[in-house]
């Protein structure tokens, strides 16, 4: 796959709306904001959730979300997706009949910014899934994917109030989607893979939101061993990606990474003085905001 098979579309008109108000010396400033939008989730005939989206990709966000809600198989045959923008409404159709009662009734409200929703048991799989240890991430990576995915146009750029994640391959930035929750991002990302047939094999994630408990639980569930954010870390995301062994690398600006799980896949071979430190635009992006989105 070449790099950025898949962007972000800033320039789509439907994504972002022009707002007028005043700034800090209370004078006239028109800015733009993103976005978002009501969409429920039907699987065949049961209504499963209503999300909070930029709905660039309902396709893909409805089939990734039940895939990693575990109501789905990535092999599944999907007979058919239709989206319905008028009433706001996605409906995913297979051959087989599908129940989830029960596991409806058991959710959780996540830490995702736009109430992120895992409903059944939030481990389900977790523990069953074995990562593996002959992936390698090298440093040299590392630094081309944040320059790469940082100064390429985005909502996250020129809007804010977003999130981004990147199914990436050794220094390659492939899948690039962006949503008001970064679980909807990852999720998009699910159902990519699912429909055109991606294996995880050799891949990465980049984010630019905080490595939470379900941000490792889904990259762990899509068997995706290495982790990278521009922001920080939850106690409970590093405790799982430890018990998973999945490379987690966060604060990952310019020259500097913390990695605090699954360090024995990383290759050093970059020199950090010889790497440019980020621009001032993207540090002022990458503050308290991001670490608390």
């Amino acid at each position: 796959m070449n790099e950025f098979v898949l962007q972000p579309r800033p320039e789509d008109s439907r994504l972002t709306e022009n707002v007028s108000g005043i700034d800090h010396n209370g004078d006239p400033v028109d800015t733009q904001v993103v976005v978002e939008r009501p969409l429920t989730l039907f699987l065949n005939r049961q209504e499963i959730v209503t999300m909070m989206t930029i709905c660039d990709y309902p396709d893909y966000l409805a089939v990734g979300y039940l895939i990693n809600q575990n109501m789905l198989d990535p092999n599944e045959e999907i007979t058919g997706i239709d989206y319905e923008e008028d009433i706001e409404t996605v409906v995913v159709r297979t051959e087989a009949q599908t129940d989830f009662e029960d596991k409806l009734k058991k959710k959780t409200l996540t830490s995702g910014c736009a109430q992120g929703t895992v409903f059944g048991d939030l481990m389900e799989k977790f523990e069953d899934i074995t990562l593996p240890t002959d992936v390698k991430i090298r440093t040299s990576w590392i630094y081309e994917l944040t320059k790469k995915i940082n100064t390429v146009p985005s909502l996250y750029l020129q809007a804010g109030a977003i999130h981004g994640c990147v199914l990436c391959e050794q220094d390659r930035p492939l899948v690039y989607m962006e949503d008001v929750g970064r679980h909807n991002a990852i999720d998009k990302i699910a159902g990519y893979m699912a429909m055109h047939k991606i294996s995880p094999k050799g891949k990465s994630f980049y984010t630019t939101g905080r490595l939470t408990s379900e941000m490792v639980i889904k990259a762990v569930q899509m068997e995706i061993p290495i982790l990278i954010s521009r922001s920080g870390f939850t106690a409970w995301g590093v405790e799982l990606a430890k018990q998973a062994n999945l490379t987690l690398i966060g604060r990952a600006r310019g020259k500097r990474f913390v990695a605090l799980s699954g360090q024995e896949r990383i290759v050093y071979d970059s020199d950090p003085e010889q790497i440019d430190d980020e621009p001032e635009r993207l540090r002022r992006k990458g503050g308290r905001d991001d670490d608390a989105a």
